[in-house]
């Protein structure tokens, strides 16, 4: 299939279905969080905006939920399939691992997501206050297992080798890995700021089109806050990811610059743009700024970043892509920081709702945290190559070994399957986005109880279409 082998088509439709996956966890853990906020704004303060907000925002939720959980299935199921060698050598870290995130996270998401989505009205307002906290707990709980499993394969500590597989050690080493916390914290901020842009977009979409109301009102402004204070924080912790990258993974950081070797003692450059070369060894069409690679990668104007030439040509990640990757993850970056900063300036003069230059922005930039997100997983995978487990296993030695032909035929059925089915997701969720919050609605419940009229015996199912008359006229037949 196009002269790739059954190793790229593996690679190929393992990135494929992970970056359909990473999509819908990111909403979900932000409109997690989102939802909770909302409902204790409710309770606190009694503003019905924020009610309203709620059940608008919860029922994107739910659809976003159950594709991230097929999706995820689907995902892990390509671990016993496609890269069976993978989970033998390294099954005794990442099994226990992902089954922590199961028994800790996805069934207390699981257990609560009922109250919280049909508990309305039919539970106290503090008990589904505390159904909402404790999914989105569940949520944050999840990122923490997932991530601990993946930093653990860029960064592995805490264990031994014994014939042939990875044997824990100390468990505290396997999960608290030199990349863990920055990668938590790198990917629970992004989740946030890219909710936040999905939120922000979809409220300017209705003011664009003439549709003002308190609650896409707030809904805007939450988001804006949002961006305003954690994008600038998600650059900060990028920074400080990176230096982290450098020191446990130097060749990622070296393909990402596009760097290829040191010239004496002379400081690194920032490459801003160019053409990574794989097979010529030099980034063509290069422009540099002096010094400044030195100063950012390494907060210093003298010390040099490793290059590329210094590592063996199958020891190299590909340049290419992970040069560019990296900077549609930077440039959004920028973007998104430069969104936040706008709409403080609208603030003042309370235009932030009626700019209309500032609401295309807002507009277009809906996707831009999700496209964030799915670059810098890129520059993480693709940069960690050619080592599935760096430094202990490579990626040619972890797949199943199926043939060309299994691949072919399991990748294409993967992508028609995929884009059916979560084309079909996602075309629902937008137009519940479409739909825009209803606001005052009723949700308070009708008067009822023991003995009482209009009080369904299965609250769940019970469809509320008659007629105060029609239950009366029973009643009266029935005497």
């Amino acid at each position: 299939m196009f002269g790739l082998e059954a190793l790229d088509l593996a690679r190929i439709q393992f990135a494929f279905t992970i970056s359909f996956h990473i999509l819908f966890p990111a909403i979900t853990i932000g409109l997690a969080s989102y939802l909770a906020v909302l409902e204790g704004l409710w309770l606190k303060t009694h503003n019905d905006t924020y009610r309203d907000l709620y059940h608008f925002w919860s029922k994107i939720f739910a659809v976003n939920f159950g594709m991230g959980v097929v999706s995820g299935l689907v995902m892990a199921y390509q671990f016993g399939t496609n890269w069976s060698r993978f989970s033998d050598f390294a099954g005794s870290v990442t099994g226990p691992l992902l089954t922590y995130e199961v028994l800790t996270a996805f069934f207390l998401e699981a257990g609560f997501l009922g109250v919280m989505l049909f508990g309305w009205n039919k539970v106290g307002r503090k008990l589904h206050f505390f159904a909402t906290v404790m999914v989105a707990v569940g949520t944050l709980i999840s990122t923490f297992w997932i991530l601990a499993s993946n930093s653990w394969m860029q960064t592995p500590q805490g264990f031994e080798i014994i014939d042939g597989r990875v044997i824990p050690t100390d468990w505290l080493a396997v999960i608290f890995n030199p990349s863990f916390p920055y990668r938590l914290m790198h990917m629970a901020t992004a989740a946030f700021v890219a909710t936040a842009f999905f939120v922000g977009s979809s409220a300017a979409w209705h003011l664009l089109r003439g549709k003002d109301n308190p609650a896409i009102r707030k809904m805007l402004s939450m988001a804006m806050w949002m961006a305003l204070i954690v994008a600038p924080i998600q650059a900060v912790i990028g920074d400080f990811h990176g230096l982290n990258t450098l020191k446990h993974q130097p060749a990622k950081i070296a393909a990402i610059e596009g760097h290829w070797e040191n010239i004496g003692n002379e400081p690194t450059p920032l490459i801003l743009f160019g053409w990574p070369d794989m097979k010529a060894e030099k980034t063509k069409y290069a422009v540099e700024i002096p010094y400044l690679g030195s100063l950012i990668l390494t907060h210093s104007l003298d010390k040099q970043v490793p290059a590329l030439k210094e590592f063996p040509p199958e020891d190299r990640p590909n340049s290419t892509i992970v040069f560019w990757s990296f900077r549609v993850m930077v440039g959004l970056g920028f973007l998104m920081i430069f969104t936040g900063l706008f709409s403080l300036w609208l603030r003042r003069g309370d235009k932030m709702y009626t700019s209309k230059p500032f609401l295309y922005l807002a507009l277009w930039m809906g996707p831009s945290g999700l496209i964030a997100i799915l670059a810098g997983w890129f520059t993480t995978e693709i940069g960690r190559q050619p080592w599935v487990v760096y430094g202990l296993m490579r990626t040619a030695d972890a797949s199943s070994g199926h043939s060309l032909t299994q691949m072919t035929i399991t990748l294409v059925l993967f992508v028609v399957v995929y884009f059916a089915l979560f084309g079909a997701g996602l075309g629902y969720m937008m137009r519940l986005v479409r739909k825009g919050p209803v606001t005052h609605d009723s949700t308070e419940p009708a008067h009822g109880g023991p003995g009482q009229k209009r009080t369904p015996a299965r609250p769940l199912s019970a469809a509320d279409d008659g007629s105060d008359n029609d239950h009366d006229h029973i009643q009266h037949k029935g005497n």
